[in-house]
């Protein structure tokens, strides 16, 4: 079975590097880009798949000299081949199981994230306002064009919600499982007694859609102008620059004001409505599979607790995955790739363990 995968994929890289050799592709770059991102995706799953060829080459000429030579010096150098050579092999088998697992198709795109205070009053929008900073941290981290397309401030620092744009290929992939409820436990600056409060702070992980993937016919939409709220600089607050778009079909509402231009705030909002409606059609295609997956990182639901920061303890633990670091403060400043390797590792590895089980059944 996982032969004729490996023997398709292989066909299929052959096809993408005949066409990206044709001479008219390389005078369009729309093609190029789709070519070279196929191109990069198969290329780990044919390597992986040249090198088991080669192992198992190797394997044949190593059993057949044991099996020719009964015993002495020469039978147990070839025995000794043989079983490095199986357990190479193996190995290569494992990881092109991996390879292969179905991929998210959102995985390659780039993401818009929302943040809201949650349980805690002017602690949980404190903590919210961290988790911005941590989230655009890590973008800068991986050079990745980061944006905040939009701000509630509550003038103490904190922000009831925030919108954030990572423009980057791929940044899905790595910040999908950060969707759900995030946990603060800490002594609060304005507790004089020194208990530790707990607060909290929701992340919506939205996969970015193009204007071609997600058509919304502006009979459907109800857009309103009024005058930008809340801290802001010379003109902010005297232009009618803010915008409110509301989806009348699903009664999404996505208001922007950041901006002094009318015109980018009705931009951004747009941007934001297709991120939302593609994720409900995503959230609908989901419901109606016969067996909706729920792995060991659980479905990204707003309402599920994910992750709890400790400060008392200098403790970071995502619960999805029993997950301990003691770093705290290096993971609010955006070192978050240990925490979201393992979150990866173990949605692979529960995928393969559904599909094994499914091919069991």
């Amino acid at each position: 079975m996982i032969d004729a995968k490996l023997v398709e994929v292989a066909r299929q890289y052959d096809d993408v590097q005949a066409e990206l050799s044709r001479p008219e592709v390389s005078f369009d770059p729309d093609a190029l880009r789709r070519l070279g991102k196929e191109l990069a995706r198969l290329e780990p799953v044919v390597e992986a798949f040249r090198r088991l060829q080669d192992v198992r080459s190797q394997l044949e000429g190593a059993r057949e000299l044991r099996d020719v030579e009964p015993d002495g010096e020469l039978h147990a150098m070839a025995k000794d081949e043989v079983a490095e050579l199986e357990a190479q092999e193996a190995r290569l088998v494992d990881e092109l199981r991996f390879l292969l697992l179905p991929r998210d198709p959102s995985d390659d795109r780039a993401v818009i994230m929302e943040i809201r205070a949650g349980a805690g009053g002017g602690e949980a929008a404190l903590f919210a306002a961290e988790l911005l900073r941590m989230y655009v941290r890590y973008a800068e981290r991986h050079r990745w064009p980061a944006e905040i397309l939009s701000t509630s401030e509550t003038g103490i620092g904190g922000m009831k919600e925030a919108i954030l744009q990572v423009d980057a290929d791929g940044a899905y992939s790595r910040l999908k499982f950060e969707g759900g409820v995030h946990r603060v436990q800490r002594v609060p600056v304005t507790e004089s007694s020194g208990r530790i409060h707990t607060s909290t702070a929701t992340v919506a992980v939205l996969p970015k859609a193009d204007e071609v993937e997600v058509e919304i016919d502006e009979r459907d939409l109800r857009i309103d102008v009024y005058r930008s709220t809340g801290p802001g600089g010379q003109s902010v607050n005297t232009t009618d620059s803010a915008v409110r778009i509301t989806h009348l079909p699903s009664g999404l509402v996505v208001a922007i004001q950041d901006e002094k231009s009318q015109h980018k705030n009705k931009a951004k909002a747009m941007s934001v409505l297709r991120a939302r409606l593609l994720d409900l059609e995503m959230e609908r295609q989901r419901a109606e599979g016969s067996a909706l997956r729920k792995g060991m990182v659980g479905s990204g639901d707003r309402s599920e607790k994910v992750r709890t920061y400790n400060f008392a303890q200098d403790r970071v633990t995502d619960h999805r995955i029993g997950m301990d670091l003691h770093n705290l403060p290096g993971v609010l400043d955006g070192d978050l790739d240990r925490l979201i390797d393992a979150l990866n590792m173990a949605d692979q590895a529960e995928r393969l363990k559904t599909l094994v089980d499914d091919g069991a059944g």
